[in-house]
């Protein structure tokens, strides 16, 4: 299996979760912290293939985007501005943000990755 790629950030107990749950299953993952290199619009594209849903892939319980009134403003906004915007503040990506070869998750749900790993 190819490497995952997992941005998390480091004061996130999800994420914290994760990475205990790879590392003993000693699964090799490349770890970056989504609030200084957040996914690209690639990425973003390739995890909405995933979920299905942009409001997915929003951390709604994060301040920003409460600053930010998103959930007034998502509605309105196409889905290339939604993508845009979360490429540009890795603090509104919901997290972790985990891609692999053929898969991708947002969130920490055990069973899942059970299933996916």
């Amino acid at each position: 299996m190819k490497k995952l790629k997992v941005y998390e950030y480091g004061g996130c107990s999800t994420c914290k979760k994760a990475l205990r749950f790879l590392d003993g299953k000693k699964i090799a993952y490349e770890k970056v912290d989504i609030t200084e290199v957040p996914p690209s619009i690639f990425e973003l594209k390739r995890m909405l293939g995933h979920v299905g849903n942009i409001g997915k892939l929003f951390n709604t319980s994060g301040l920003v985007y409460k600053e930010l009134g998103l959930s007034k403003l998502l509605p309105g906004m196409s889905e290339q501005e939604s993508l845009t915007l979360l490429a540009k503040n890795g603090r509104l990506v919901k997290r972790p943000f985990v891609l692999g070869d053929g898969w991708g998750a947002v969130g920490f749900k055990e069973e899942e990755w059970k299933k996916r790993l």
